[in-house]
């Protein structure tokens, strides 16, 4: 498949031109190839050490979560010189896609953990790229689900009641959005990380805050991109693993 034709069909899928983020997020296609599509990679981080995967993989398309520019504008020494010369030499295009992966109702992170957690209809929109779900579970019920979800433990503040009525999720690293969180009305709050003072803060708000870790909420998109890809235009796709634990 072409490439410019499969990055402009991500772009408005995700409507990557009207969701707001970062300037360094540099949302879309980030990396041109030769202008062909064979195989597609999907990551969470651009690192090098994806990037090696990736060409070995023999995938002319990497699609990331966090992309190649998150620290600006800088020379191209070290380690960007060596990613970029990684996708240059390995014919290797990268697409990016943030925030417009975490907000979007079908393909999103925040999405596709509540379908995890069985949390059933998402209809109400949280801090701005997450969901609301008003449904009854047990913190100890909840907490089991995410585990299974994510794959691993993962950390509670327990502030909040025993029986979980309005849950928030916004997958990464919104923890510190705890304030806003509880402002909002909810009583459990599901994120990946979030600053030390946001788990005390939590046990004052009355908010059960659930660190899920930051880099394993953000699988989900990228993997349902790949699979996404491969239904409607027959392209393989491989998920390349590169945890933080983080």
């Amino acid at each position: 498949m072409k490439l410019d034709e499969l990055a402009a069909y991500f772009n408005g899928l995700l409507k990557v031109g009207e969701v707001k983020d970062s300037p360094n997020a540099l949302n879309g296609l980030q990396v041109e190839n030769s202008g062909e599509v064979t195989k597609i990679a999907v990551a969470v981080d651009a690192c090098e050490a994806v990037l090696r995967r990736a060409v070995d993989a023999k995938a002319d398309l990497l699609i990331v979560h966090h992309g190649l520019f998150w620290s600006g504008l800088g020379p191209v020494t070290g380690a960007a010189y060596r990613k970029l010369r990684l996708a240059l030499d390995g014919n290797l295009a990268v697409y990016s896609a943030h925030l417009p992966l975490d907000a979007h109702p079908v393909f999103g992170n925040n999405a596709l953990l509540c379908d995890a957690l069985g949390l059933g209809e998402w209809h109400m929109p949280f801090l701005d790229i997450g969901w609301r779900v008003e449904q009854e579970t047990a913190r100890e019920e909840l907490t089991l689900r995410l585990e299974k979800a994510v794959g691993g433990r993962v950390q509670l503040a327990a502030g909040g009641p025993a029986v979980a009525r309005k849950i928030g999720v916004v997958t990464g690293g919104a923890g510190g959005e705890i304030f806003k969180a509880a402002g909002e009305g909810v009583d459990t709050f599901i994120t990946g990380e979030g600053p030390h003072w946001s788990y005390t803060a939590a046990e004052e708000l009355g908010v059960n805050l659930f660190y899920a870790g930051h880099y394993a909420t953000e699988t989900f998109g990228v993997k349902a991109l790949g699979k996404h890809a491969q239904e409607k235009f027959g392209l393989p796709w491989e998920f390349l693993d590169h945890p933080t634990g983080l």
